[in-house]
This record gives C-alpha cells, sequence and structure tokens, in this order.
C-alpha cells in the first residue's frame, strides 16, 4: 500500500489539551467579573443586519465572545397541510452550534442541546410575529453560533428578532433575550461561559439557577422564560425583573442596527 511520505503523521496515542491545564485554570469559581462590568451589567453588544445576501433577512451579533449569525428565508408554502397552518403561518426555528464553538468539540448532526434551543427559540419568538398574517405559509429561522461564550439562547432571540425585522416580517414588536445567573443573595446579568460553568459544576444548591427571559420593550411582556434549578419564588420574580431591565438596556442599539439596515435598503430620494 503506498504510503504518503509528505503527510506529517501525528501520535497513535494522544491526550486532551485541557489535562495540561494549571489546577488554578481549571477552577470556575468567580470572583469578580473581568473589566469594569459589574454584576448587573450587560456585555457590549455589536450588532449589524442584512449581512447574508442569499437569505431574505439576516442578523449578526456579538456580546463579548459570544457570536450568533441568523439567516431568515420565507415565507413560502408549508409543507404541512392542516387546519392550523389553514388559518396562519408557522415559525420553524433551528439551532446549530458550530463544531468550533465549544470548548470541546461538536459534530455536525443535531444534538439535544441543539434541539432544546430550537424549541425554545420558536417558543420565545412566536409572540412576537404576527402568523396570521402568513395563512398556509412557514418562515424558517436559521440560526448559526459560531461562539459559545455564555448566553446563547438569550442573544439567539435577540439576533432571530433582528433578522426577521430585516426580512420584512410583519411583528408586533421585536424580541429582546436577557440571561441570568442567580447565585445565593447575587445575581450575575449576562453570564459568560465560565460563570455559567460554574454553577454546572458545582451542582444546584438552594436559591441557585439560571433564568433566561425574552421580552417584547415596546408592550414591556414577557414573551418567553426559561429557567432551571432551585429559586424562591420572590428570588425568581426578582430574576425576572432584572433580566426585563437588561433587554431594555439592549433596545437602543439594537434599534439602531435595525435603521440602519432600513436606510441602506431604502430607495433614494427623488430630485
Amino acid at each position: 500500500m503506498p504510503v504518503d511520505t509528505k503527510r506529517v503523521r501525528g501520535p497513535d496515542e494522544s491526550q486532551s489539551p485541557l489535562v495540561f491545564l494549571p489546577p488554578t485554570a481549571q477552577t470556575c469559581e468567580v470572583l469578580r467579573r473581568p473589566g469594569d462590568r459589574g454584576k448587573g451589567d450587560v456585555r457590549p453588544l455589536f450588532a449589524r443586519c442584512g449581512l447574508v445576501s442569499q437569505a431574505k433577512g439576516s442578523a449578526y451579533i456579538e456580546a463579548g465572545n459570544t457570536k450568533i449569525m441568523c439567516s431568515v428565508y420565507g415565507p413560502r408554502e408549508t409543507e404541512r397541510k392542516d387546519d392550523t397552518d389553514m388559518k396562519s403561518g408557522r415559525l420553524v426555528c433551528d439551532v446549530r452550534l458550530a463544531p468550533f464553538s465549544c470548548l470541546k468539540r461538536g459534530a455536525w448532526i443535531q444534538g439535544s442541546e441543539e434541539r432544546d434551543l430550537s424549541l425554545a427559540l420558536s417558543e420565545s419568538m412566536q409572540p412576537g410575529v404576527c402568523l396570521h398574517r402568513y395563512p398556509r405559509s412557514q418562515i424558517e429561522v436559521n440560526v448559526m453560533v459560531l461562539e459559545n461564550d455564555g448566553g446563547v439562547l438569550a442573544h439567539a432571540v435577540t439576533c432571530a428578532s433582528m433578522a426577521l425585522a430585516d426580512a420584512g416580517i410583519e411583528m408586533y414588536d421585536v424580541v429582546l433575550g436577557c440571561a441570568l445567573r442567580q447565585d445565593g443573595d447575587s445575581c450575575l446579568v449576562d453570564p459568560d461561559f465560565s460563570e455559567e460553568r460554574g454553577s454546572w459544576q458545582a451542582g444546584y444548591g438552594e436559591n441557585q439557577g439560571r433564568v433566561t427571559v425574552a421580552l417584547l420593550p415596546n408592550f414591556n411582556q414577557v414573551s418567553g422564560l426559561h429557567a432551571d434549578g432551585e429559586m424562591r419564588e420572590d428570588t425568581l420574580t426578582a430574576a425576572v425583573r432584572t433580566c426585563m431591565d437588561g433587554c431594555h438596556k439592549l433596545y437602543p442599539v439594537v434599534q439602531q442596527a435595525i435603521l440602519r439596515a432600513v436606510k441602506r435598503k431604502a430607495p433614494p430620494p427623488e430630485k
């Protein structure tokens, strides 16, 4: 059998590079947040619309090291023929994590985490879209997570809302997302991956967990709420209110990004 002499062959046995990390780097204790960001501050958001030319609408956001791109296709004829689709349209959401987006390389096949994110995204987006204006049709929302540094669901909601607005889909309001990690009596708004991973590894104790809120800012109505862990009723209520405040902080950035996209698409004024 011929052998490729120009190829550098790797060792027969290998170990993960994470094994060689020092013990201090493997701990996930969050003593203080990097930079000047406080516990109630969201990460700086970069948002742009209309980056994918083949799609009806698209958006791209960066929140810290979390990078997400969304493309919207449709409305097009639906594949399912039932009474529900005859009266209103369907919103089909698909969330994929790029294999290089996480510390542990994933596969292209959709896993359970991606299916859960897709279902949660669909439930959060449906109250904000005027599906009754698109009978017998479906709108496809495809979200690709390029880098996962925490708060994927919350920022996927914001990115999908911007892409729908860029596609010209009629909506009641834009949908914004914000996440929070509760740790006893203190909370961290818009946690990054290290702050989220700390709760996963240590396990949820009393009054600890995570909350993700999807909000219609102009109506001040919650369109989606996802929480896990063990939290008291008053703690969960305060966490939802804190996430709503975080969504309102993101609204001016999203509004300006959509406005810039509309100005680019608008025809020049007649002379």
